[in-house]
């Protein structure tokens, strides 16, 4: 559970803590699949602490290279409130099967209403954040608004899709009024660049620990390119890995150009150059995409 010291450890990118159960997070998530996929949620008894819990803004106590005694594997183990990084059941990222995979086109579209807000970036030395200072806009999940908080990148890409692991992933961060959070995830390919890092590359290439004001920023520009999504209930991919997180992932694969991943790790700092968390164990959950006219099938 969260602690006043637990979060006074951690950046308060979610300013207070609320504690939920797994079945309350389920419900957040399938309020409209309740009559088919009710046993989903029976059963599910452990209390765990919400997504609103912060990620870590000092990334010294960890990294990403294993054998180090700080890699991925020892993360549950360095401070006793990320327990969840090793004993969590809800863990992220996650390989996306076909096999695996329910299609639900009664999920709906991903609504979304963004809209123009100033916003700064920082680099957190695990990863480059872009924060927006004032009111960008919110997505709706089964009638919940979520509002945009700030988005980073990792580099691989942390989910997978059939075991593929891609170039790039963005990460949009959204909080609602009860303090939970919804994930957009973004995965990329070398290609063409990414319009939404045209944008910033000059500033990410000389970005330091202090907020560098960006002006007025549109998230709009951010792409997906298709409404096709994933969906299922996961948690933070970094320290303290907090469990409760909605996360939805776009079933397309954009594009990025090698300049633009590059920037990201050459901005980080050394030992964070690859900053994707391995695979998690899916451990019984459901996986749900979106396909707008499917009734069946996989992805």
């Amino acid at each position: 559970m969260a602690t006043t010291d637990a979060c006074s450890s951690a950046m308060s990118l979610i300013p207070r803590v609320r504690l939920v159960s797994v079945t309350g997070a389920k419900h957040r998530e399938m309020g409209i699949l309740r009559s088919s996929f009710v046993f989903f949620a029976l059963g599910l008894l452990l209390t765990l602490s919400s997504a609103s819990e912060s990620e870590v803004d000092d990334e010294t106590p960890f990294t990403y290279i294993e054998g180090t005694g700080k890699g991925p594997k020892e993360w549950g183990q360095i401070d006793p409130h990320w327990q969840a990084c090793g004993m969590g059941k809800l863990q992220s990222p996650i390989d996306l099967l076909n096999e695996r995979v329910q299609v639900f086109p009664n999920l709906g579209k991903l609504k979304r209403d963004y809209k123009p807000a100033p916003a700064v970036v920082k680099n957190r030395g695990h990863d480059i954040t872009v924060t927006w200072k004032g009111d960008a806009g919110k997505i709706n999940i089964n009638g919940t608004y979520y509002n945009l908080l700030q988005c980073h990148w990792h580099s691989p890409s942390e989910h997978t899709f059939n075991g593929s692991r891609y170039d790039l992933e963005l990460h949009m961060v959204h909080l609602n009024s009860h303090e939970e959070i919804a994930v957009i995830g973004i995965v990329y390919k070398y290609g063409r660049p990414d319009p939404f890092l045209t944008k910033l590359l000059e500033h990410i290439t000389v970005v330091g620990k202090e907020d560098t004001d960006l002006g007025v920023i549109n998230p709009g520009i951010i792409k997906f390119g298709s409404r096709k999504y994933f969906r299922y209930i996961g948690s933070l991919t970094v320290p303290p890995c907090t469990e409760g997180v909605v996360w939805t992932i776009v079933r397309k694969v954009r594009t990025v150009s090698r300049k633009q991943v590059e920037a990201l790790r050459e901005a980080v700092h050394d030992g964070y150059e690859a900053n994707a968390r391995p695979t998690q164990q899916l451990d019984g959950r459901a996986v749900w995409l979106y396909t707008p006219g499917d009734n069946g099938g996989a992805a």
